[in-house]
């Protein structure tokens, strides 16, 4: 009994490690512009996103989240969430990404609408995951990563798709939505980081 509880133990821990991978893609373009470049614009965009398999918009999960919330906590909490969920979107999550790319990237990433480039990050797809105590499963966040000329945009000089990053910590279930979803975007950062760090 004792070794059946060690081993179901020991694949609980390693669940997080095997359960999902991250997919990154280089859709079009190459990496020759950014050779000479120090510091690299970054804005996020979350128009048109899309949340869990059915695929409903920012507007439905909201008021999913919003319903579910109240129902169980009361008003005064989903209000906390709701303003923590638009604290995220403007602030963590791209605070997440940049402090990971810039672990990895020979180059810096910042909101510096003065450099030469930019790069968008799109998001296309989440799913917020959940946590339930000892048992869990990670958020997974969708992007598009697209580099323009700040001051001409409307042509995409490389454009990488970042697939299913995986939100959370190693070994540890992370109760709060959004800081799953924060995560996805620090993998998001990490993988990018790495990917330049092997082209450039």
């Amino acid at each position: 009994m004792k070794h059946l509880y060690n081993l179901t133990f020991t694949l609980l821990l390693l669940a997080p490690l095997t359960t999902f991978s991250q997919k990154m893609k280089i859709v079009s373009g190459n990496f020759d512009f950014l050779k000479d470049q120090r510091e690299i614009n970054v804005e996020f965009d979350y128009r048109g996103m899309r949340f869990y398999n059915e695929n409903i918009s920012e507007n439905e999960y909201i008021k999913r989240r919003e319903n579910d919330i109240t129902q169980n906590k009361g008003k005064a909490e989903a209000q906390r969430w709701l303003d923590d969920w638009q604290d995220s979107k403007d602030r963590v999550f791209i605070n997440k990404f940049l402090s990971l790319v810039n672990e990895r990237a020979p180059l810096q990433f910042d909101k510096n609408p003065n450099a030469k480039y930019t790069l968008i990050v799109q998001t296309e797809w989440i799913y917020p995951g959940w946590f339930g105590g000892v048992m869990a499963q990670k958020a997974k966040v969708s992007t598009q990563l697209r580099f323009v000329e700040t001051a001409k945009r409307s042509k995409s000089l490389l454009t990488i798709s970042s697939d299913k990053a995986p939100g959370n910590i190693a070994f540890v279930g992370v109760p709060n939505n959004n800081d799953r979803m924060a995560e996805g975007y620090a993998k998001t950062g990490k993988s990018l980081g790495a990917l330049l760090q092997k082209k450039l």
